[in-house]
């Protein structure tokens, strides 16, 4: 079995590799497998506070990140996640996530993965090499202007991931990069360069660890606080999500009981009368309006239910 590359420039990728800070060797777990079990999970324990403090360290590029989001979705572009392997994984998971918590149409924010679903349970990594494969998954979902990518490449290196990011910066789209290794050990093109640096692995290489977790704990910042500009949550509750299930109609109540002081069955009534949409159910109850009227309200206000409340009269809700 052959396993030596067919194209020169991977060998150089490979050779560049070792110098990378997501491919260093950790000296503190230089004994890992010699480590008792109760000092191999502390040693664990104790490294994964690295995420938390490359997150707050991007502070400043994922503020801007989430405010240049947040005005393209509102005028109607959409959100891409990027990547190969466990970084396009995590993008995937992300962007599953919003449906169901935000009531979000799920092509708003897309996960686009090397090697498409089979990737999601059997390793492809080959794919991340074909660069124009990046590309061409952000052609054929008809990429506009409007739209945001965010390409994930732990390592920064990510052929399929650069390509994508060179096709936003051609589209006119706004481009972020997300990875886990200073700008200058690999510049990736975009606009909005993020970058969580956790360090050298314990498992040395395996970025599903330190860097993945930093990756979902970005990513979990940017969807919730993009969400949260275009108005999908009042304080802290999800007002935005619909009450499918069981579950979702039981925390339907609740923020129906505590925002509004609505009692469960009149909430149950409200919320058959809005099509199961809290927001609705709480500008109807508090604003004492017909359902068509508490749409068109929220309609004048962009779906934002804070100035729709102002606008009725019916001031703020409970806290």
């Amino acid at each position: 079995m052959d396993l030596s590359p067919k194209d020169s420039s991977l060998v150089e990728a490979s050779d560049d590799r070792g110098h990378l800070l997501t491919e260093q060797a950790n000296p503190r777990s230089r004994d890992l497998d010699i480590l008792s079990t109760e000092d191999l999970v502390e040693l664990f324990i104790s490294e994964d506070i690295k995420p938390q403090e490359a997150v707050a360290g991007a502070s400043k590029a994922i503020t801007e990140a989430v405010d240049a989001i947040a005005e393209r979705l509102s005028s109607g572009g959409r959100l891409f996640y990027v990547g190969a392997g466990t970084s396009g994984r995590l993008g995937v998971l992300d962007a599953a996530e919003c449906p169901p918590t935000f009531c979000s149409p799920p092509e708003l924010v897309q996960g686009v993965l090397a090697g498409g679903a089979p990737a999601l349970l059997r390793s492809s990594e080959g794919l991340e090499d074909l660069r124009d494969a990046g590309a061409e998954e952000l052609r054929s979902r008809d990429l506009q202007a409007a739209d945001c990518v965010i390409g994930i490449a732990a390592g920064g290196t990510t052929p399929f991931v650069h390509g994508a990011l060179e096709e936003a910066l051609n589209t006119g789209s706004l481009a972020i990069a997300m990875a886990c290794v200073p700008s200058d050990q690999a510049p990736m093109p975009c606009s909005i360069d993020i970058r969580l640096l956790t360090g050298p692995e314990l498992l040395t290489g395996s970025t599903r660890l330190k860097a993945g977790t930093a990756t979902k704990m970005a990513l979990n910042v940017i969807s919730t606080s993009v969400m949260v500009r275009l108005g999908k949550v009042y304080g802290n509750r999800m007002v935005d999500v619909a009450a499918t299930n069981s579950k979702l109609v039981d925390r339907s109540l609740r923020i129906l009981r505590d925002l509004a002081d609505v009692p469960r069955e009149q909430g149950m009534d409200l919320l058959r009368e809005a099509d199961g949409s809290v927001k609705l159910a709480l500008l109807m109850a508090s604003a004492g309006l017909d359902r068509d009227s508490a749409v068109a309200l929220l309609e004048a206000h962009q779906q934002q239910l804070r100035p729709a409340l102002q606008a009725s009269g019916a001031g703020p809700l409970n806290r």
